[in-house]
């Protein structure tokens, strides 16, 4: 998998407004419907990475590692982020299928 490809669709999604960003607000997204899909850096602290899994799983949201919180930053373009939600299903299918 190019690292490039997912980078600039998470980017695309970003633009378009249908990604947000953050530990509470992405498990507030998880919590009402509205996620996806799950972005978590691999190197999101012990707590965050299984408060994060543990929504996912109780409300089936798929979700996927990404290397580092650099590049899950870089991608949306901000600051290292840990944790990103996609809102939308075409974007979410897309890069499940570009990080499988």
């Amino acid at each position: 998998m190019s690292i490039n490809q997912w980078m600039s669709l998470l980017g695309l999604a970003n633009r378009a407004r249908k990604v947000t960003s953050g530990e509470e607000l992405t498990i507030k997204e998880i919590r009402n419907g509205k996620a996806k899909l799950i972005l978590l850096s691999a190197d999101a602290s012990i707590n965050t990475a299984k408060k994060v899994t543990d929504k996912c799983k109780s409300y089936h949201v798929p979700y996927k590692l990404v290397e580092n919180r650099e590049i899950l930053g870089h991608a949306i373009g901000k600051e290292a982020r840990v944790v990103v939600a996609v809102l939308d299903d075409g974007f979410a299918k897309k890069l499940k299928s570009l990080l499988d």
